[in-house]
């Protein structure tokens, strides 16, 4: 009896001593969630306050909508190089994009380190055409100094009206130049498979440019009508392709991948809302060699495909380290026609590296012939080097380079060794 005694004692003391831990932990939990409420609310206080003497001193009358679009882009500008408030116009702009016809000039482009960089410029473009690179950091649009610019007044200055021009300056890092571009206006009709051929002894060769609604049905009758004419190997360039739709990568990644292999998982502030995508296996083509092309100017989905089809060792990549942009942004439509562009989650590749900021690195490294070392700017020393430096005014031109493409040709000759080898094996 005096054994059970013990015993029950114990056990009471115990539950006691549990109960009382768990009421200190809600009742800091509780002071916690007090005291962020409160410094929420000291906030939003403070943020009316100065609406308020605004509205009643400032020289000029304001319009309140003016103030909070203005207030809500700076508030998503200082979470990261992605997120952004968009007003009901660019909203509408945005849609238009991923459908695959906009006007501009054909650019995609970021805030990096705080300074407007070209992403890539889209194939078959006015900003190809007028020489813009990947890494080009824009430093001026029509004369502007572009310090402290946004991404929605960046895009809202370059676009126009087809046939009128914009005036950029770039600063080009690899070259240590100053470069001043004038662009043409146009629609942009972007076509997710740019070439589809063979290049040499049963080798297919696909450009893919853009990760749209359309593209998986493009790439699909791309590469049934190679497959049907007998390819047996496949190079995927996805060099200068900003990626897109989530969606069109996954389909792009499974189309070689056998089922349940892991493309890509995202990982996100609150577990409950981490994902894993994982191939169906009900599009696996033939197990032919594949080698896919990626650079700096490959980003987003690219990175996707790429580090989806490297990790589970179904293809080579060949090329440059890629962009390193691989976050998820959801697009969250307000009541007044504006909407939130907001990062919620990073992208891993399958073996659980992180995408954002790292890249994807190749197998196998060839540099264009034109690359050089870039040395890292900060944004400072960027501007001081605009106002230090006359532009050169001449255009340049990517036609020499695109008929010279010795990262192209690496791969080329990379699949035949590859053939050989399988063949004798």
């Amino acid at each position: 009896m005096r054994r059970r005694y013990k015993i029950a004692l114990i056990a009471i003391s115990l539950l006691m001593s549990a109960s009382l831990a768990i009421g200190v932990h809600e009742k800091e939990m509780q002071t916690k969630a007090r005291a962020s409420k409160s410094d929420l609310y000291g906030s939003l206080e403070l943020f009316a306050d100065a609406i308020s003497l605004i509205r009643s001193d400032y020289v000029d009358e304001v319009d309140s909508k003016k103030l909070i679009y203005g207030a809500m882009k700076g508030m998503l500008s200082n979470l990261d190089d992605y997120s952004q408030f968009m007003d009901p116009g660019e909203f509408e702009e945005i849609k238009s994009e991923t459908k695959g016809e906009f006007g501009g000039i054909g650019t995609e482009i970021s805030l990096k380190d705080g300074i407007l960089t070209v992403v890539t410029p889209m194939i078959g473009t006015p900003a190809e055409a007028a020489g813009i690179k990947p890494g080009d950091k824009i430093v001026k649009i029509n004369g502007k100094i572009t310090k402290n610019i946004t991404l929605n007044d960046a895009v809202k200055e370059m676009r126009g009206k087809p046939g009128t021009t914009v005036a950029l300056t770039v600063w080009r890092e690899k070259d240590q130049k100053i470069i001043s571009i004038s662009i043409k206006r146009a629609i942009i009709k972007i076509q997710s498979v740019k070439k589809s051929e063979f290049i040499d002894d049963k080798i297919g060769y696909i450009r893919l440019v853009e990760f749209q609604d359309n593209t998986t049905r493009d790439f699909d009758e791309a590469l049934k009508k190679l497959e049907s004419q007998g390819m047996d190997s496949l190079i995927l360039d996805l060099r200068y392709n900003p990626g897109g739709i989530l969606d069109s990568a996954v389909d792009i990644a499974q189309r070689f991948l056998p089922k349940d292999k892991t493309i890509v998982s995202i990982k996100s502030r609150t577990p409950d809302q981490n994902a894993v995508f994982k191939s169906s296996g009900r599009f696996t083509h033939p197990n032919y060699p594949l080698i896919v092309l990626v650079n700096e100017g490959s980003a987003s989905a690219s990175e996707i495909v790429s580090g989806a089809i490297q990790d589970n060792k179904r293809g080579l990549i060949l090329g440059t380290k890629t962009y390193g942009k691989a976050s998820v942004q959801i697009v969250i439509p307000l009541k007044d026609g504006s909407a939130l562009r907001l990062t919620t989650a990073s992208y891993l590749t399958p073996s659980g590296k992180l995408i954002k900021n790292e890249g994807i690195k190749p197998d196998v490294v060839v540099e264009a012939e034109d690359a050089k070392d870039e040395k890292v700017e900060n944004p400072e020393e960027v501007f001081e080097k605009v106002a230090e430096k006359k532009p050169e005014t001449k255009e340049p031109s990517n036609k020499e380079e695109l008929e010279k493409d010795n990262q192209l040709s690496a791969a080329v000759n990379l699949m035949k060794a590859i053939k050989v080898y399988k063949k004798e094996k």
